[in-house]
């Protein structure tokens, strides 16, 4: 990991970018805080200067909870290298969801399975790197979406202790099956009326996860319409399971 720039925001906040090999991220920790803090990982759709704001915004409130936040760039997104597969199977999910057909399994395996299979090893890697970092300490939390890596990501990384998943993306089957094995806190965050998303498929993840402590939130609205009184029970959630 090396850092490339570094700001304190207007709320005493601390930003640092970095990168991580070839991968761009960012990483925000409470200035003032005298001990280090637990890890939030902000997970996002992709296109990190694009979600920066909305990125932002959540890293702001954590730190004001008392949280460090970190984000990375997907695979496939922002200045990375493109994927001609990825590329096709996006183009064929939204012709499907513009004719108002229903989405095959297929091309929701082809869009997202590449995906998480490259994207939770990265955010391991991010993970080791950023909890070798005096001013940050576990448990961890993970944050937002695209819903199947942070599935993958709880089940098979044992340093991540709860998560807030953003309901907003569809989810390959063999996801279904990971679910299963999710045994971590969990709050699921769900706009009702989410236009490019599967509602039904997003209830049934939310019944396949094995969690015992597990919550959904569903408010109504489309995709960037999630109200800000959601945003504080998140950060209420990791501040019962995190600190």
């Amino acid at each position: 990991m090396q850092f490339i720039s570094e700001q304190r925001l207007d709320d005493d906040a601390l930003e640092r970018e970095f990168t991580l090999g070839e991968i761009p991220g960012i990483l925000w920790t409470p200035a003032t805080v005298s001990e280090p803090a637990p890890l939030i990982l902000l997970g996002h759709p992709g296109g990190l200067r694009k979600m920066y704001p909305r990125l932002l915004a959540r890293a702001r409130h954590s730190a004001a909870a008392g949280f460090a936040t970190a984000t990375i760039e997907l695979p496939g997104s922002g200045d990375r290298p493109r994927s001609a597969v990825a590329e096709q199977a996006r183009a064929d999910l939204r012709r499907a969801i513009q004719a108002g057909e229903p989405v095959a399994e297929e091309i929701v395996e082809r869009l997202i399975l590449p995906l998480v299979d490259k994207a939770v090893p990265e955010w391991q890697s991010a993970l080791d790197a950023l909890l070798s970092l005096p001013e940050i300490r576990g448990p961890v939390g993970y944050s937002g979406g695209v819903i199947a890596i942070g599935t993958r990501l709880a089940a098979v990384e044992p340093r991540i202790s709860a998560a807030v998943l953003f309901a907003g993306s569809y989810v390959p089957r063999t996801i279904f099956d990971e679910a299963r094995q999710v045994t971590i806190p969990l709050h699921v965050l769900l706009q009702w009326d989410d236009e490019g998303n599967d509602r039904q498929m997003a209830l049934d993840l939310f019944d396949a996860f094995g969690s015992s402590q597990k919550t959904l939130h569903a408010n109504m609205g489309g995709h960037t319409g999630v109200p800000q009184f959601a945003g504080e029970e998140a950060n209420r959630f990791f501040t019962r399971h995190l600190t």
